[in-house]
């Protein structure tokens, strides 16, 4: 479902966003690019006080590449849930009025879709309103507590969760290793806040050009194809490669060096 998601919910003007978080990150010098004179080996620091760490709070919408993040000292459920709240309830209302109609059955017919095949799928309650967006998230137990989900619904928001290490379909994960490496590399923070400081600053730069994300791509082009040319073999998951049809006279040959023809 999540990887329908990606590739289709979007063309059905059905947002899709992503959240996670990022860290611990830790008052430590964090390697990056060397500048050291030629022939002098890479100088870093491997002293550090711990003073504390940060984490980054992120929603991304692949499509467009916009980030919302806000650095925070800790992440329990009385920060995060606040804030998610709040930049939802921001992206709702910059979304145009739902037009998927006012009839029960359909509103539930669009909402169940996205649930279809889950082993435990949640219960919908039954005055849904319209489906507005769908949101991705890792499946901690912080992120299905009731009350998040029950007003995520109130809202029109449908909760994709990755399953048990699933983490690779939350493409949220992409960009905070993005805004990781280029907010911290080569640095030493030496307080919690300069780090968060470096965070939202790198935030604030990546969205005035954000890059929009694509799932799948020519990898993943790659290993279909990779897999059309295997066959499987009945009884495991074992398979072997596909081999391409021999000829008539192939055929022939073989069967006379097994003796079957004259």
């Amino acid at each position: 479902m999540i990887e329908k998601a990606y590739q289709k919910a979007e063309a059905r003007g059905l947002p899709v966003w992503c959240h996670d978080q990022a860290g611990p990150f830790q008052t430590k010098p964090y390697p990056g690019t060397s500048w050291q004179p030629q022939g002098e080996p890479v100088h870093q620091s491997h002293e550090y006080i711990r003073n504390g760490t940060a984490k980054l709070m992120t929603l991304f919408h692949p499509a467009n590449g916009q980030v919302r993040a806000k650095g925070v000292t800790s992440c329990p459920n009385s920060v995060l849930h606040p804030w998610l709240k709040q930049e939802l309830s921001a992206i709702l209302a910059s979304l145009p009025a739902s037009t998927s109609g006012v009839d029960p059955t359909n509103i539930h017919r669009m909402w169940a879709e996205w649930y279809e095949g889950l082993s435990a799928p949640p219960i919908l309650p039954d005055d849904l309103p319209p489906l507005r967006m769908l949101l991705v998230q890792d499946n901690l137990a912080g992120h299905k507590s009731h009350d998040l989900v029950q007003w995520c619904f109130s809202q029109g928001v449908a909760l994709l969760y990755t399953p048990l290490g699933g983490s690779w379909l939350n493409m949220t994960e992409s960009i905070q290793g993005i805004i990781e490496r280029r907010a911290l590399n080569g640095q030493h923070p030496s307080n919690p806040e300069q780090i968060i400081q470096w965070l939202d600053a790198t935030v604030c730069g990546w969205n005035k050009n954000p890059t929009p994300f694509v799932w799948g791509g020519k990898r993943a082009a790659r290993r279909d194809r990779a897999r059309k040319r295997r066959q499987t073999l009945a009884g495991s998951g074992a398979c072997i490669r596909r081999i391409r049809p021999r000829t008539p006279i192939t055929k022939k040959l073989l069967k006379i060096s097994c003796g079957l023809v004259n």
